[in-house]
């Protein structure tokens, strides 16, 4: 049971700016939601109703305050295929199955495995996305007059300048009601929200999805279920690492990741696509003054509110406001230090930050690049690991006893160079294997000690091994043959 202090820290600790922020997001949601929408190929509708129910959701479930979670361009893209296919039922449908996938995850502490992306990866993500952003904002750029650019231009100007008067009133919230009673009043000729697609008129309602309760239904919607998940949980925990790193203050992956699922679970009964965090919004959010849930929860209430009460007047927001707000998302969230740090940190981390950028740019997928920024982070490691690795001997000819000094990490990618380090062929009477400063870490370490072992053994030399520590003991002792009374020498290395 939370305490007092706990409720008042997530919710009410500056409810003001939670309350403006929070409006600010859920202006900016509106044509990310129908842009979202058109991408998966379903009604406008579909994305607004389901930002509105996640973030609401969210708020009491998530286990990030202050993050703003939604439809996203991430899991729109996952479902192209199966709405083009099968219909939107089944995107409800699998919506719902996303969910259970994501609370089962979190049940078990799948989050864990983000201990396994290196702040190179990360990096790479926030970069890619913060690139991602500003090219989506690109087709309401492109061919447009010069109006919509000197409306950005003046939008950009709001933003930055405004906080040198104030912050009472977060900037983006200024530059959208300036740029638009502008737009409105001086009847200027631009792009509008209402021209992205029609607004909702009601209120989501709660039913099942149109689909046959079937075992084929469920083959077909599990596939895309599960990348749904998987993408929209990748995205959520490391825009949840970023927003610890911008607030300074922890998160509950575990919960974040339960909480996932429950919202996306109930949106697929409520007629919405599935989504996930959204590190854009998130950015705008914590840069305009939300760190709580009040923050996220009157994204998801004013979102609503504004589509179904301000509808007409949201409609003629004119786009360049929210194109500008979004391009200081964009340069907001780009790393640039990591443009000075390329000279100083280790080029392999600059090489992971690099591929996976470009994979994400290239793909548009962000589980496509954390994936190849993972595994990238995994060889370098290991490289670095078996550059570590160093045997040296020495030679004592009136005993005819070699010992061998082992220093470094045995394993699957040092294990030929361990192999190669010993003269079989030299005839001796002894040797001594010293392993106080090695660690044997798999079965491919203990079988390659074991092969030089025996090795050493058919040559008729005897062979002591010291040093172990206490956890190399127990592998050896556990998967070594060398060891054992009824010991068969080894054909090879596991």
């Amino acid at each position: 049971m939370p305490s007092f202090n706990a409720i008042r820290r997530e919710w009410l600790s500056s409810p003001r700016n939670d309350l403006l922020a929070g409006l600010v997001v859920a202006l900016a949601l509106i044509p990310e939601a129908i842009g979202f929408s058109i991408i998966a190929g379903v009604d406008p509708r579909v994305g607004l109703y389901a930002s509105f129910t996640i973030a609401v959701i969210i708020a009491f479930t998530g286990g990030r305050p202050g993050m703003i979670s939604a439809a996203t361009a991430a899991v729109a893209v996952v479902v192209l295929p199966l709405v083009r296919d099968y219909g939107v039922g089944y995107l409800f449908a699998a919506t719902i199955l996303m969910g259970i996938i994501q609370v089962v995850a979190g049940l078990l502490r799948l989050d864990l495995l983000m201990q396994y992306v290196s702040k190179s990866v990360v990096t790479g993500f926030v970069n890619a996305l913060a690139i991602l952003i500003f090219m989506a904002q690109l087709p309401q750029l492109i061919g447009m007059g010069w109006e919509t650019y000197a409306m950005v231009a003046a939008g950009l100007a709001i933003i930055y300048l405004f906080p040198l008067l104030t912050r009472a009133v977060p900037s983006p919230l200024v530059a959208i009601v300036v740029l638009t009673a502008f737009a409105i009043y001086g009847g200027v000729a631009v792009n509008s929200v209402g021209d992205m697609g029609r607004l909702p008129e009601t209120l989501p309602f709660l039913a099942l999805p149109d689909v046959p309760f079937t075992l084929e239904t469920l083959l077909i919607i599990a596939p895309y279920a599960a990348t749904m998940a998987a993408v929209g949980l990748l995205e959520s925990m490391l825009t949840a690492q970023i927003v610890d790193e911008l607030t300074d203050t922890g998160s509950d992956k575990r919960r974040e990741m339960r909480g996932q699922g429950i919202a996306n679970f109930i949106t697929g009964f409520f007629g919405g696509m599935g989504g996930c965090a959204m590190i854009g919004q998130s950015v705008i959010n914590v840069k305009s003054g939300g760190s709580t849930r009040l923050s996220t929860l009157t994204a998801g209430v004013a979102l609503l509110f504004l589509i179904l009460v301000l509808g007409p007047l949201v409609a003629q927001i004119p786009m360049p406001s929210l194109v500008a707000v979004m391009i200081m998302v964009s340069i907001g969230t780009f790393s640039w230090r990591c443009i000075r740090d390329v000279r100083y940190n280790p080029w392999q981390s600059s090489v992971v930050m690099l591929v996976t950028v470009i994979v994400v740019v290239w793909t548009h997928d962000l589980a496509q690049g954390v994936l190849a920024g993972v595994i990238l982070s995994g060889l370098f490691f290991a490289g670095k690991v078996t550059r570590l690795f160093e045997v040296t001997s020495e030679f004592d000819e009136d005993t005819r006893h070699r010992r061998y000094r082992i220093a470094g990490q045995v394993f699957f990618a040092s294990s030929d160079r361990f192999l190669s380090s010993f003269d079989f062929r030299e005839v001796t009477d002894r040797v001594t294997l010293d392993v106080s400063a090695a660690h044997f870490w798999d079965i491919t370490g203990v079988g390659v000690l074991d092969k030089v072992v025996h090795r050493f053994r058919r040559e008729g030399t005897h062979v002591d091994i010291v040093g172990l520590n206490a956890e190399s003991a127990r592998m050896i002792e556990k998967y070594g043959t060398h060891d054992k009374p009824d010991a068969v020498p080894a054909a090879g290395a596991h």
